[in-house]
Order: C-alpha cells, then sequence, then structure tokens
C-alpha cells in the first residue's frame, strides 16, 4: 500500500525511519524499457560500475525517452539539452570511497575523480542517450527538482532546445549530512515502539520531521510544436512558473515569498487562483514548513482548490521531490483521481481543503506543483491538462 515505502532501515547509525529505494537492476530495466542494443551496450559500459543513483537515473531516462518517442522519432542531438536537478548528489557515494581511503589510498579507484562530481550523471546520460545540446546541473536545494524544470522551460523559450531533458536523481546523502538535518530539527525521529509509516504526515499536527525518502524521476519537456512535427502527442503542459529567493541564509521559510511565488506563477500562465483544481503541496511533515506553507495557501486560494502532499507517500526526496512530484501530479490530471494524505487526520490549518486518506475521482485540470529549499529558495510550477494551453 501507499503507507508501506517508509521503513525501518538500519546502518551504521542505527535504525531510522526511511523510504529507501530498492536496488536497481539496470539490465533489466533497460529490457523492460525496450531500450535498443545501442543504448543497452553503451549504458554498460558507462554505468554498469557506477554508484546505484547513476543506474537509477539510466533506468528512469529509458522509460521517459521512450515515452517521448526520442528513440522511434529523434530529434537532432544538438537540439536536445539535459537538466540535472541538485547538487551533493554523490554523499553515499563519498562515504563508501571514504572507507576505501582509510583501508589503503592505492584502492580508491581512479574513476571516483568523475563519479565524485555532481557532473558525472551528466555526462553518463548524454554518452548512453546521445543528446548533444546544453546540459547543466540545476541545484536549488529541496526545490532542485523545480528549479531544473524551471531551467529547462527557459531553454525552450529562447529557442536554445527543442526538447529537455529534466533529471531529478536519487538522493543519497552522506553520514554527515543526515547527522546535520537531524540535529537541525528537520528529521521525524524514530522511537522504539513508533509505526514508521505513521511519521510520514505532512500538514498533521502531530508531524515532528520529514521522512528521507528515495526515488528518481525523469521528464521530457519539448515544444508543442516540435512535438507535434514529430506526431508526439502531450501529457500535461507547464504554462506558468516562478522562482523567487525569500531573502534569508537560514531554514526558515517564508510565507510572504510563497504567496509571491505562486502568484508569480500564475500570473506567468495567465489563470487566476480561481482556476486552479489541485495544490501538490511542498508539504514535508516539518511543523513550521507545514504551518508556514498552509497559512500560504489559504491566503492565495482560500479553501477551493484539493490539497495533498506528494511526500506523505514517498519521504521526502530531497533535490529529486519537484521532478517526482511533477510526475505524480501529471499522473493525477491524466488520470483523473487525486492520491490521499494518508496520516492527515488533525489538520494544522482547517481552513483548507485536503485530500482524505483514500484516493479520489477528481477531474482535476489545473494544477500547482511547490518546491521551497533552505536558504530562501521559493519555486511554484502551473501545470495543466495538455488541452488547457493551446
Amino acid at each position: 500500500g501507499a503507507r508501506g515505502v517508509v521503513r525501518v532501515v538500519d546502518d551504521l547509525d542505527g535504525p531510522r525511519a526511511g523510504a529507501p529505494l530498492p536496488p536497481v537492476d539496470l539490465d533489466a530495466a533497460l529490457v523492460a524499457a525496450h531500450a535498443d542494443d545501442g543504448v543497452r551496450d553503451r549504458a554498460r559500459r558507462a554505468a554498469h560500475r557506477a554508484p546505484p543513483g547513476v543506474r537509477a537515473a539510466v533506468a528512469a531516462v529509458a522509460q521517459a525517452w521512450r515515452e517521448a518517442a526520442l528513440d522511434r522519432a529523434p530529434l537532432p542531438a544538438d537540439r536536445v539539452a539535459v537538466v540535472v536537478a541538485g547538487h551533493n548528489l554523490t554523499g553515499g557515494y563519498a562515504d563508501d570511497v571514504a572507507r576505501k581511503l582509510a583501508a589503503a589510498p592505492a584502492f580508491v579507484p581512479g574513476r571516483a575523480a568523475l563519479h565524485l562530481m555532481d557532473t558525472d550523471l551528466l555526462g553518463v546520460l548524454t554518452e548512453v542517450f546521445g543528446p548533444r545540446g546544453e546540459g547543466m546541473t540545476a541545484g536549488g536545494a529541496s526545490a532542485s527538482g523545480n528549479v531544473a524544470l524551471v531551467a529547462a522551460a527557459r531553454l525552450l523559450a529562447c529557442d536554445a532546445a527543442d526538447a529537455v531533458l529534466v533529471v531529478g536523481p536519487l538522493a543519497d546523502p552522506s553520514r554527515l549530512e543526515r547527522h546535520a538535518l537531524a540535529n537541525l530539527g528537520a528529521v521525524a525521529p524514530l522511537a522504539d515502539d513508533a509505526d514508521p509509516a505513521a511519521l510520514c504526515r505532512p500538514f498533521d499536527r502531530a508531524h515532528s520531521g520529514f521522512v528521507p525518502g528515495q526515488a528518481c524521476a525523469a521528464v521530457v519537456l519539448e515544444r508543442r510544436g516540435s512535438a507535434a512535427d514529430r506526431g508526439v502527442p502531450a501529457l500535461a503542459a507547464l504554462p506558468g512558473h516562478a522562482v523567487r529567493m525569500a531573502g534569508t541564509s537560514l531554514a526558515h521559510p517564508s510565507e510572504d515569498a510563497q504567496v509571491e511565488v505562486v502568484t508569480a506563477a500564475l500570473k506567468a500562465a495567465g489563470l487566476d487562483p480561481a482556476a486552479v483544481d489541485h495544490v501538490n503541496a511542498h508539504a514535508t511533515g516539518t511543523p513550521l514548513g507545514d504551518r508556514t506553507e498552509a497559512a500560504a495557501l489559504l491566503r492565495v486560494f482560500g479553501d477551493r482548490p484539493l490539497v495533498n502532499a506528494t511526500k506523505a507517500l514517498t519521504g521526502h526526496c530531497l533535490h529529486a521531490a519537484g521532478v517526482l512530484e511533477a510526475v505524480a501530479v501529471v499522473a493525477q490530471l491524466r488520470g483523473g483521481f487525486l492520491h490521499p494524505n494518508p496520516n492527515l487526520r488533525d489538520p494544522v490549518e482547517p481552513g483548507l481543503r485536503y485530500a482524505g486518506e483514500r484516493a479520489e475521482d477528481v477531474r482535476a485540470r489545473v494544477a500547482v506543483s511547490n518546491g521551497f529549499g533552505f536558504g530562501g529558495i521559493t519555486t511554484s510550477l502551473v501545470i495543466t491538462d495538455a488541452e488547457v494551453v493551446r
């Protein structure tokens, strides 16, 4: 079930709650995605011995690449760009290499010099799938996924590309990063008698922090005319977006900045707040973060749209969250449903209208997806049914 992805994880620091990604069998994933022999051969060379996050990204991109028909109706390679969301992508791998260094420096593989860089994934994806347009990593803390999608939309708008592959890669923080987040009070503590799945409770008064999750997501953004020329139907549209800074170096969110960024994204889309059917909230499960976002949403929307939080199902996937949640929004728009908020029983802001404990049949056409990051990075996307924007 939806609550079953969060479990107790045992590592060097003892038990903790988390939603880890199972090991990826890259060969099997590429076969399931119907990747051609060339892609599979290049993936074996470039990713077979790569860190787990790289293998997961290649598997996710293979699905997106085929869904976008870039294998069957390709674009010129120099018109396809790549944006990888996030920074500090290699913390867990760095821990592994550090153990080899402690045992004997000669055991540290030379290729680690590449794998330790955030740009390693960018290079692997271009080698395996062949895009030769612009490439970049786009960091924005927990808002990185949304920042990457905005960067992709701007590449299309300025005619630097016809299509952009956007990847939200696996979050694998180092032990140092995990301890720092816990000491900051951002991570939900695991009590001896706690049900780990019940710890993941955005917008609920019993929240105590976020539950770390792992996921990898990939989407292809393409100019409407380019997709039409290739005979590829759009799954959804991204007519509006905005990024704002709140003017702080701290982890504290800003209600005013959130109101401003959502309003700006809607203005860019040419839509009023009353047009929005669904809000996919950032909603991590931290008390201050949830209260601040709830207050901002109430100011912008009142009680009209239904609000849910994908992190209630997946945990907080950090820099991958925005891309993963964009995929979740598109799935809901196309599927005619809203996913549940399974642990939401006592809302911090009762004035909002929340999705319930079970999935609901809802024909939403316009959604807003928020993403906020430490240091005041504040973002919002407007995602619509493909027919809303023509």
